[in-house]
């Protein structure tokens, strides 16, 4: 009888060790506090803000751009479904809502639509991201038009970047500072494009299949100091690594449901340590990887709280390591920052 209940015992407390370390992985993974692998043993991403500080919804706003289209009128004073942010300094914001069809400049509290943007005629039914130019004329991309939109630093022209320029589904859209080009995801044509200031288009590279240097509908692309572009091969469930010319240089990636893979990949940044940021919206949060593609954490889950994201897409990381992320489907855009305790 005492022998039997050693073993209970003994059997309990292993069991219970067990199930703390997995409950240990499980909760380090859902937390922003997180300890891994040694560049992280010492850092940590924390939580800044959100924009706008508190969401506001009415009901005049939530048939959102088509209601503006139809109706040409109604103050939008909340996001919808925000895709894609550009912060152009510590409190304002450029941010693609794709709900209401049109481009915020914000603060912390405040949400405004530039003037040339309200009258009904402008807009857009998809905005997909967007890219500053070093004269500070906001590219945007709307995926359903097959444009690239010009918005002039005053905020007073909008055109097309290039209207002969023949796109098919643009999405992602990323400035190349060292070559002065502009890069451009065609998901419909399974390519990148790459332009000149004028939008003429120089060359291409990539055609549907799943080799290195070849897309499975490519949507968001990063461009890092060094000039290395990193693409989102959205349905090959991978990211592929460019040089500057295009040429492939690695890939990694995989479709899985756990840490580490791949599920529904949307935007993607690097930091100032060369880590690769990547939002997917499946998993509702942020993995970070090597430039190996090792997975090195995690951060966020599903939920409406301060940290937590309901499917995520775009992301933009600044020189100064802050980390922003449209957490679309909760109508805001959620900032963070990179750490150092060391």
């Amino acid at each position: 009888m005492i022998i039997r209940q050693l073993i209970q015992t003994l059997t309990y407390y292993c069991c219970l060790a067990v199930f703390l370390f997995h409950a240990g992985n499980i909760s380090a993974q859902d937390t922003l506090d997180v300890d891994v692998l040694d560049f992280f043993d010492q850092n940590q991403v924390r939580w800044i803000k959100q924009i706008p500080e508190k969401n506001i919804e009415r009901a005049v706003e939530k048939k959102g751009w088509l209601k503006r289209l139809l109706l040409g009128k109604g103050e939008l004073t909340s996001f919808q479904k925000p895709m894609s942010v550009i912060p152009l300094n510590r409190n304002e914001n450029i941010v693609l809502d794709q709900g209401n069809g049109t481009i915020f400049f914000t603060d912390e509290s405040e949400l405004e639509i530039p003037r040339l943007l309200r009258k009904s005629d402008s807009v857009f039914p998809s905005l997909v991201a967007a890219c500053m130019m070093p004269n500070k004329d906001l590219l945007f991309t709307d995926s359903k038009l097959n444009m690239i939109y010009v918005l002039n630093e005053d905020q007073k022209k909008l055109k097309p970047l290039h209207p002969q320029l023949k796109l098919q589904q643009p999405t992602g859209i990323a400035y190349a500072a060292s070559a002065h080009e502009i890069w451009v995801v065609e998901t419909g044509a399974h390519q990148v494009s790459i332009l000149d200031l004028s939008g003429n288009k120089l060359r291409s590279f990539g055609q549907r299949g799943s080799g290195p240097g070849e897309f499975n509908y490519p949507t968001s692309i990063w461009i890092d100091k060094q000039g290395q572009a990193y693409v989102v091969d959205a349905l090959n469930y991978r990211i592929q690594i460019f040089d500057a010319e295009g040429n492939f240089v690695s890939m990694f990636g995989e479709n899985g449901n756990g840490t580490g893979f791949i599920a529904s990949p949307k935007g993607i940044a690097t930091d100032s340590h060369g880590h690769i940021y990547l939002v997917d919206a499946l998993f509702h949060g942020v993995q970070i990887f090597d430039q190996q593609g090792n997975y090195l954490y995690q951060f966020g889950k599903q939920g409406r709280n301060q940290s937590e994201f309901w499917m995520p897409s775009g992301i933009f990381i600044d020189q100064n390591d802050h980390i922003y992320v449209a957490d679309s489907y909760n109508k805001r855009i959620q900032v963070f920052e990179l750490i150092f305790t060391k």
